[in-house]
């Protein structure tokens, strides 16, 4: 379930393997190495990524899925 903050809808990291149909250790992995840029973190320091990034990240994921 998304959440909105000052009027922008995100999303948190397991609503985005899952719509992405990426492993959370995957994920994490490309965030280590920059291939996707880290996205905010709400007051308890969870992951929560913009509609941008979790399409950027289901692009990365037929990118690989290419190869």
């Amino acid at each position: 379930m998304p959440i909105e903050i000052d009027g922008k809808t995100y999303w948190w990291m397991l609503e985005v393997c899952r719509t992405a149909r990426v492993s959370r250790s995957t994920l994490l992995r490309w965030l280590k190495r920059g291939i996707i840029g880290e996205p905010l973190r709400d007051r308890r320091g969870y992951r929560i990524f913009s509609q941008a990034e979790a399409d950027r990240i289901r692009a990365e994921v037929e990118r690989t899925n290419k190869l």
